[in-house]
C-alpha cells in the first residue's frame, strides 16, 4: 500500500522548528519534501547537542530529528539565479512551507503572488508569530514570547512565583502541527477547485485555543478565578517526589478506596478527615503531608505496577530514559533506530499517529546540500550550465 501522502511534492523554505516540523510530518507520511537551505544551512544545524559534544552542522540532534526523510538543496534566494531556481522548483510542487516574517518573505521575492504566477494550484503555508496582517504583523518573536502572547504563561506556574514558561519549544511545534493539518486540507481543496491558496498560520492563534475554556470563562464572568497551582491542584491531584523520580496522582471520589489500598494506607479511607472529596479539600494540607511521607519511601516502577494491579490512579513522570525503555512504546514500534553517515545511529520518535504499518517512512536527515545537483537537474529541469551559474552555494557533484 502506498504511503498516505505519496505523490505530493513539498518545498520547505524554513528554519529552526515550526516549518521543519511541518515538513517532517509530510516526509514521514510519504511526500517528497525538498528542504531549501540558505548558504551554510538551516540555523538549527548550529543548535546542540552535537555528537561527541563537538559542534558540527551535520550532527545537531535538533536538526537530525526535525529533518528526517527530506532532501536538502542549498540555494541563495537573495540572488536572482537562486530565486529563479526556487520558482522553477515551485512550478512542480503542491505545497511550499515557510516561517519567515512577511516583510522578509517579500524581500526574497517568493510571495504567494510570485508562486501562483508559476503554479496556480500551489498552496503556500506561512507560519509566523502573529499572522499575515494586524498591528504585530512584522514583530519579531521567539518561543518564550509565544507562550506569553498565547496566554499559556498566565495559567502556568505557582501562586507564589507567578507565570512560568512551559518546557521546550512547544509553541513552535504547535505552529508546525497546525500548519501540517491546514496544508493537507488546502491540498484537498486545490484538488477539488483547481486553485491553491495562501494558508496563514499564526502561532498566537495556535496557542490561544489550548487555554481550553479560559477565554469564554473570562468572557462569562468578567474575571479569572482559577489559581496557578504548580504541581498540585489539590493534595489528591498532584506530583510527589519518590526515591528515584516523581509520582503523579489524580484521585477522583470513586478512586479513593483503591488508592488508599495501593499506597498501603487503608486507614486513610476510614479517617473522618478524608471521608469525602469535600473533606479532603478542607483538610488538604494534612492529606498532602501524608502523601509526601508515603511517596518518599517508594520507587516509581514498583508503585506504578502495584497501582495498575489495584486500579489506582497513580503514574510516574517519565524521564527520557524511561521513554526509551517504555514497553508500551517499544511494542508498538514507535521508537525507531536511524543510521546517519556522520552522526551515526540514534533512536528517534516515530509517527504521532498510527495509520498502518507502511504509512510512516523513517528516513535519515540529509547532509547540507546533499541533493542540490540531483533535484535542480531532475525536478527543476536545469542544465549543468544553469546550475553552475548558481555559484558556490551549490555543492559540486
Amino acid at each position: 500500500m502506498a504511503q498516505p501522502l505519496a505523490g505530493l511534492r513539498v518545498l520547505e523554505l524554513g528554519t529552526f522548528v515550526s516549518a521543519p516540523y511541518c515538513g517532517k510530518l509530510f516526509a514521514g507520511y510519504g511526500a517528497d519534501v525538498i528542504k531549501i537551505e540558505p548558504p551554510g544551512g538551516d540555523i538549527a544545524r548550529a543548535h546542540g547537542p552535537f555528537k561527541d559534544e563537538r559542534p558540527d552542522r551535520e550532527t545537531s540532534a535538533l536538526f537530525l530529528y526535525l529533518n528526517t526523510g527530506k532532501k536538502s538543496v542549498e540555494l541563495d534566494l537573495r540572488t536572482p539565479a537562486g530565486r529563479d531556481a526556487f520558482l522553477r522548483l515551485a512550478a512542480t510542487a503542491d505545497v511550499v512551507i515557510e516561517n519567515f516574517r512577511p516583510a522578509d518573505l517579500r524581500a526574497l521575492g517568493v510571495t504567494y503572488e510570485a508562486l501562483r504566477a508559476v503554479n496556480p494550484r500551489i498552496t503556500l503555508v506561512s507560519i509566523t508569530a502573529y499572522g499575515q496582517d494586524g498591528p504585530y504583523v512584522d514583530y519579531r518573536s521567539n518561543n518564550l514570547t509565544a507562550f506569553a502572547m498565547g496566554g499559556q504563561m498566565f495559567i502556568t506556574g505557582t501562586p507564589e512565583g507567578g507565570p512560568v514558561k512551559n518546557g521546550g519549544y512547544q509553541a513552535d511545534y504547535q505552529g508546525g502541527l497546525n500548519a501540517f493539518s491546514a496544508a493537507t486540507i488546502a491540498v484537498l481543496a486545490a484538488e477539488r477547485d483547481g486553485a491553491g491558496q495562501h494558508v496563514d498560520i499564526s502561532v498566537q492563534h495556535c496557542m490561544a485555543p489550548l487555554l481550553e475554556a479560559g477565554i469564554p470563562y473570562y468572557s462569562y464572568l468578567g474575571r479569572w478565578a482559577p489559581l496557578r497551582r504548580g504541581n498540585h491542584m489539590a493534595s489528591f491531584i498532584g506530583i510527589y517526589p519518590c526515591q528515584d523520580g516523581h509520582l503523579g496522582v489524580h484521585v477522583m471520589p470513586r478512586n479513593w478506596k483503591p488508592f488508599t489500598d495501593a499506597i498501603g494506607r487503608p486507614e486513610l479511607f476510614e479517617d473522618p478527615r478524608f471521608t469525602t472529596q469535600a473533606d479532603r479539600v478542607v483538610n488538604n494540607d494534612e492529606l498532602m503531608g501524608e502523601l509526601y511521607a508515603w511517596a518518599a519511601t517508594e520507587t516509581k516502577l514498583d508503585v506504578y505496577q502495584r497501582a495498575g494491579r489495584m486500579r489506582a490512579p497513580i503514574a510516574f513522570v517519565h524521564t527520557m530514559a524511561d521513554l526509551l525503555e517504555s514497553p508500551q512504546l517499544n511494542v508498538r514500534g514507535f521508537l525507531q533506530r536511524i543510521e546517519h553517515p556522520i552522526a551515526g545511529a540514534a533512536t528517534y520518535p516515530g509517527p504521532p499517529w498510527w495509520m498502518g504499518p507502511d504509512a510512516w517512512r523513517a528516513g535519515r536527515a540529509p547532509l547540507l546540500g546533499e541533493h542540490t545537483q540531483e533535484v535542480l537537474a531532475t525536478v527543476a529541469g536545469m542544465s549543468a550550465a544553469e546550475i553552475a551559474r548558481l555559484g558556490p552555494a551549490v555543492p559540486a557533484t
